[in-house]
């Protein structure tokens, strides 16, 4: 089932169609609709994969469903351990769970080096209500990949989508990771832009520690890599540096508020909307995750002192990222006696195959009321960060002014 991901405005001023697949291209892809029905399951399947095993977690997301959890964490967690007890290796799309049965995976990445003939298959559980089956044979060190999604809707577990490819990259990196890619033909594709589909995969083999995965969940993925500088740039509590607070009230105002962000762009892209919001609203959000003061923040921010608002532009048509993004790994932490705890993440970018693209620090204050205030982030490897080719920084007053004018 082909489904338009979206439509990105690069930097150089081209138009791209990024288009995935229910499990394509970099990770994880779905059905987004919530299936509601309880009718007995029927298994289908379209394209001849080997099935025999699909119906291993069936009473699962059946259950799921009944309850309205179909996407939650907890759904994804029953389904690797499932398939784990049965004997198959599995994880979730984002690595956040710890594969299971990782020593057939292990075995079959020796094969591969030691170019001997082998096979595994890998089951990668979906948050939106299904899994990937990738099935991997390899013979005097050539990776063919059979991968079919399978989507759960309306009591029916039914293939989506399928690709079949032979391995142009192949890495099990240092730190535990199996990364690889491959072109296959879609049809579907094929009619839209004369182009086969690209697949990037990560696959983390190798276990962590579960107080750095907690810390992760708690700290660091809420936060990503997406539309903000916060873990791109170096800066701290007596100076914020680069830290783009125009970003972070994007990002924090619909956690704090629990309700979607309610100043967006024109609708009309030739337009650049501008907004006056208050004081106590805007620094409300901000001072809720940093220990900042008015004065600090007013400087880092335009702000009319006059009318007590600061002025905010929404991000728009020229500020829209590439859509493939990274995610964060805390490997390590340190907690000091102050308090806080200093996390040392690695950043895993599937699109670029490497599990490592850059290194950073973070240090945060929990408090007791389980607040977080973010004291500082810190770039470790430094010279990595011409990697960073997803982010698209805020449009300077100059570039604002330049593209929407008066407007």
């Amino acid at each position: 089932m082909l489904s338009k991901k979206i439509v990105r405005f690069l930097k150089s001023g081209f138009l791209v169609i990024s288009i995935g697949f229910s499990m394509g291209i970099s990770g994880c892809k779905g059905n987004t609709e919530e299936p509601v029905s309880s009718e007995p399951i029927e298994i289908v399947s379209e394209k001849g994969m080997d099935d025999n095993f699909i119906n291993i977690p069936i009473d699962i997301y059946a259950e799921a469903t009944t309850k309205n959890k179909l996407k939650d964490m907890e759904t994804v967690c029953k389904v690797i351990k499932r398939f784990g007890e049965c004997g198959y290796a599995a994880v979730d799309c984002e690595n956040r769970v710890d594969m299971t049965q990782m020593q057939s995976v292990m075995d079959f990445c020796d094969s591969v080096e030691n170019q001997k003939e082998a096979e595994v298959t890998i089951i990668q559980v979906s948050s939106l209500g299904g899994f990937s089956v990738y099935h991997l044979q390899t013979e005097n060190g050539v990776v063919h990949v059979k991968r079919c999604y399978y989507g759960y809707k309306d009591g029916i577990m039914k293939s989506e989508d399928e690709g079949e490819y032979q391995t142009d990259y192949w890495r099990y990196t240092d730190d535990g990771y199996l990364m690889f890619s491959g072109t296959y033909f879609s049809e579907e594709l094929y009619v839209l832009t004369l182009s086969s589909a690209e697949e990037h995969v990560a696959f983390r083999i190798l276990p962590l520690d579960a107080k750095c995965r907690e810390l992760n969940e708690k700290y660091l993925l809420p936060i990503g890599y997406e539309l903000n500088n916060m873990f791109l740039v170096d800066w701290n509590e007596e100076d914020f540096g680069e830290l783009n607070f125009y970003d972070m009230f994007d990002l924090l105002y619909p956690k704090l508020h629990n309700e979607k962000f309610p100043y967006v762009a024109d609708d009309n892209l030739g337009i650049g909307a501008v907004y006056h919001i208050p004081k106590t609203e805007f620094e409300n959000v901000i001072m809720e995750y940093f220990n900042i003061d008015s004065d600090k923040l007013q400087k880092k921010t335009i702000y009319d002192y006059q009318t007590q608002t600061y002025e905010y532009k929404p991000r728009g048509f020229y500020e829209i990222e590439y859509p493939e993004y990274p995610y964060s790994e805390v490997v390590g932490y340190t907690e000091h006696s102050d308090g806080t705890i200093t996390l040392n993440v690695h950043v895993v970018y599937p699109y670029a195959g490497d599990s490592d693209v850059y290194m950073h620090d973070v240090t945060v204050r929990p408090l007791s009321d389980g607040r977080v205030q973010y004291v500082s982030n810190y770039i470790v490897s430094e010279e990595e960060n011409n990697n960073i080719t997803w982010h698209t920084p805020r449009l300077t007053e100059d570039e604002w002014n330049d593209i929407y004018g008066g407007q």
